[in-house]
């Protein structure tokens, strides 16, 4: 039986879905591409098979025709397109953040547990990389110990002129909140935030130095510089009592020349992480087949925007702001 799919936002994201899902996962039919932008998502549906153009979401999440939903529209659209396919009854995978607002995560997790059964998985794909599942694997085997610390690093290029430092918290830091709340299976008790003396917080790109700690007492910290310039560049290392597992870039090859070795980085975060967003698709709709969650869920998405609310207030107070989450539900 064909899974007919709607993809909501016809963006750099929702091309890009588009394109694994027509050319990657059997089994799926691209039904409805719907964008706000016609002529852009006649331009998606025409390149990767779509049967139908649309510009209202909401329409298509109740067309009987669309069997699940894939969201990468923009960022304060998510919550509400996200509630609206749980409450139709309908497989959801939704683009990180749920929502940059804690409350709406709370709405969507709501919903999902009147449900009763789990339709949302939140785009955290690094949870599929081949490196983090690696050292995930690594890690759950015991090579390293009981964890310490975990290190972080997230360097892109070039920041466009409204990316400030709290943005950094709040959509570039999330990924980095997760993976280690995923790698180290616990939740965060406190964050600290700080910033170089000569970077301005409200300057695009500004840099951010993170400080985390856990409930169970590891230390995480996280480094995001968004005016990197030399490339896009994700690296991390998990500490453990007795030896470490250090995160590595895949790198194709390496150029030897004029007393140099050199290898490349990527301009932006889509070549590094093109596999993960593939097998990431494929879980989500093995899991549909299935009725098996995969991925993160939404109460994974309420964490990492909790975590970040209280990033921003540490920005803010330059103080230490403890991380407080709700009772889990049963259903999580």
């Amino acid at each position: 039986m064909t899974l007919r799919i709607g993809l909501i936002g016809a963006g750099i994201m929702g091309s890009d879905h588009a394109k694994i899902l027509s050319r990657d996962i059997p089994g799926i039919s691209l039904h409805h591409v719907c964008d706000a932008d016609t002529a852009r998502a006649t331009s998606v549906a025409e390149a990767y098979g779509a049967r139908h153009v649309a510009s209202d979401p909401m329409a298509v999440i109740a067309d009987s025709a669309v069997d699940a939903v894939l969201i990468a529209s923009p960022d304060h659209t998510h919550a509400a397109l996200t509630k609206a396919c749980v409450e139709a009854g309908k497989p959801v995978l939704c683009e990180k953040p749920l929502s940059q607002d804690s409350a709406e995560c709370l709405d969507v997790i709501a919903a999902e547990v009147k449900a009763g059964r789990r339709l949302v998985q939140i785009g955290f794909m690094r949870r599929f990389d081949p490196a983090y599942v690696e050292m995930k694997s690594a890690f759950d085997q015991g090579s390293v110990g009981p964890a310490l610390m975990m290190h972080h690093f997230h360097r892109n290029v070039s920041a466009p002129p409204s990316f400030t430092g709290q943005m950094a918290i709040t959509n570039s830091a999330p990924h980095e909140f997760d993976i280690a709340r995923f790698m180290l299976d616990t939740e965060y008790a406190s964050i600290s935030v700080f910033r170089p003396d000569f970077a301005d917080s409200n300057k695009a790109g500004a840099p951010v130095f993170m400080v985390l700690k856990t409930i169970a007492g590891q230390l995480v910290n996280v480094e995001v510089n968004n005016n990197a310039a030399y490339g896009y560049d994700v690296r991390g290392e998990l500490v453990g009592e007795t030896g470490s597992i250090f995160l590595r870039s895949p790198i194709a090859s390496e150029l030897n020349t004029n007393l140099q070795s050199i290898t490349t980085y990527p301009a932006d975060w889509r070549p590094r992480f093109a596999e993960a967003y593939r097998l990431q698709n494929m879980a989500w709709v093995k899991s549909i087949e299935t009725g098996k969650p995969a991925g993160a869920s939404a109460w994974d998405g309420y964490a990492a925007t909790l975590v970040a609310e209280a990033g921003v207030r540490s920005l803010k107070s330059g103080e230490t702001v403890p991380v407080a989450l709700v009772a889990k539900p049963k259903l999580y």
